[in-house]
């Protein structure tokens, strides 16, 4: 039977975020299944490293959110499901999502969607475009916190009895973010470029530079763990692109300098390796000020075995073991983040091993890319019979 199913998933890009890896990891995942496996996208950094012999790339303008281009993709990708015999249309974003949704529909196909994030819906219109990611077959959901948002804010477009909601955990390469498969020398190598010491206790901040991903609660809480705690060995690392936001990274260079952290904060605007990020740092820093869906950041630091400290909200109340792999601190609270690492300084070495150690084991158990992979496999296996 499986030899027959042939599934395409359409991304906007294919870049190095959750919802790209994830669809990346599911398209190699299915080829192996002896499926047929198609990927649309507009391009990206990831599509370089997809097996061209196992995936059938084709590329389409579904990154715009032009009503015209939206209707011209929806053609393109009917013919596509007619030419290619598909099975399964798989979407990861609203735009293209709306493409899919039409072509589905005339070419009567199988359709499937992934809410990968909360999609603000600041008026009617707004709503209605984010409810295509609820009028497929089967809805997928990052986390518990997603699958409880979706009930919460879309229950008018669902029909429960036609469709089926339901959460699989996204997944990690436990392969690839594992510190036993890292290099000592590269992680050497990466610190004499980022001009860090690692006698100095390293707080690793990864994510885009973006005002919702905290940046500004995290300078300030270095500000207060340097006064109010007296912490002098640390070294910050805030690494992330600002994706041509140069105002607001401005005002972050602008915030470190008012509070005299020039020499303890140092910008990285990309890692392509960041297994080896991660075993540089001593803990990893995730102060969202609004829910992340997932958490993926918490994820992989948990893989690499280091102390992840996250917001108490959204996905990484669900990622984070609080006390055991990580703490969560009182979200937008810039003392209570800097409680929080004061007290991750302060413990001794085998406590931070062990911390590490529970959170590599969590991860194992519920994160693993193969599990979620599988569960997914397993339910285009349900729509189709």
């Amino acid at each position: 039977m499986t030899t027959k199913i042939k599934v395409l998933q359409v991304i906007p890009k294919l870049g190095f975020g959750g919802a790209e890896t994830g669809c990346y990891d599911l398209a190699h995942f299915l080829a192996e299944q002896d499926c047929k496996s198609f990927l649309i996208t507009s391009g990206g950094e990831l599509l370089k490293f997809v097996r061209r012999d196992k995936i059938k790339i084709i590329r389409l303008p579904v990154q715009s959110k032009n009503p015209v281009i939206i209707f011209f993709n929806s053609i393109v990708i009917f013919f596509i499901l007619l030419i290619y015999n598909i099975d399964i249309v798989h979407a990861r974003s609203r735009a293209p999502a709306w493409s899919c949704l039409l072509a589905c529909f005339f070419g009567r196909r199988i359709f499937v969607t992934t809410f990968h994030g909360t999609y603000n819906f600041s008026n009617k219109f707004k709503h209605f475009y984010n409810s295509v990611m609820v009028r497929s077959k089967l809805i997928i959901g990052g986390s518990n916190f997603i699958f409880n948002h979706i009930n919460e804010n879309y229950q008018k477009f669902l029909n429960l009895k036609k469709k089926k909601l339901m959460v699989i955990f996204r997944g990690i390469n436990l392969e690839y973010f594992n510190a036993t498969n890292t290099s000592e020398e590269k992680t050497n190598f990466l610190a004499t470029r980022w001009q860090v010491s690692k006698k100095d206790f390293i707080i690793l901040f990864p994510g885009r530079i973006t005002k919702w991903k905290g940046h500004e609660v995290f300078i300030e809480s270095l500000s207060l763990l340097l006064e109010k705690h007296n912490k002098e060995n640390f070294h910050a690392i805030i690494l992330g692109s600002d994706q041509g936001r140069k105002v607001y990274s401005k005002k972050l260079l602008g915030l470190v300098e008012r509070h005299r952290l020039g020499k303890k904060v140092t910008f990285v605007e990309n890692c392509k390796e960041m297994p080896q990020a991660y075993k540089l740092s001593d803990i990893v820093i995730s102060s969202s000020i609004e829910p992340e869906a997932f958490g993926r950041v918490a994820v992989e630091a948990q893989a690499m075995k280091k102390p992840i400290i996250a917001s108490d909200i959204g996905g990484s109340r669900e990622t984070v073991l609080n006390g055991k792999s990580g703490l969560l601190y009182k979200h937008n609270d810039q003392n209570e983040l800097a409680n929080a690492i004061n007290k991750i300084m302060k413990m001794d070495k085998n406590s931070l091993i062990s911390m590490g150690e529970q959170g590599r084991k969590n991860v194992e158990k519920k994160f693993n890319v193969d599990q979620m992979c599988q569960t997914t496999f397993t339910e285009y296996k349900k729509l189709l019979k």
